[in-house]
């Protein structure tokens, strides 16, 4: 599994980041940590047009998004 922490990152930069590991690991389970209030719409498009499934877990003003190939 890919993880990617962008907490303190502000948007676009965790989709930006979801995006290019997307294009570098084709068909792997990826774990992006993110704290903006926009990353959960942001990923969300992201990972839709990857046709990608993407499950958010919310916990302590934190998101852990999975993204499922």
């Amino acid at each position: 599994m890919i993880e990617i922490d962008a907490r303190g990152m502000r948007c676009p930069w965790p989709a930006i980041r979801l995006a290019k590991a997307l294009r570098e690991h084709p068909g792997r389970a990826i774990e992006i940590l993110a704290d903006d209030p926009a990353a959960p719409r942001e990923l969300a498009l992201i990972a839709e047009n990857a046709g990608v499934r993407l499950q958010d877990a919310e916990g302590d003003g934190n998101h852990r998004f999975r993204v499922i190939p």
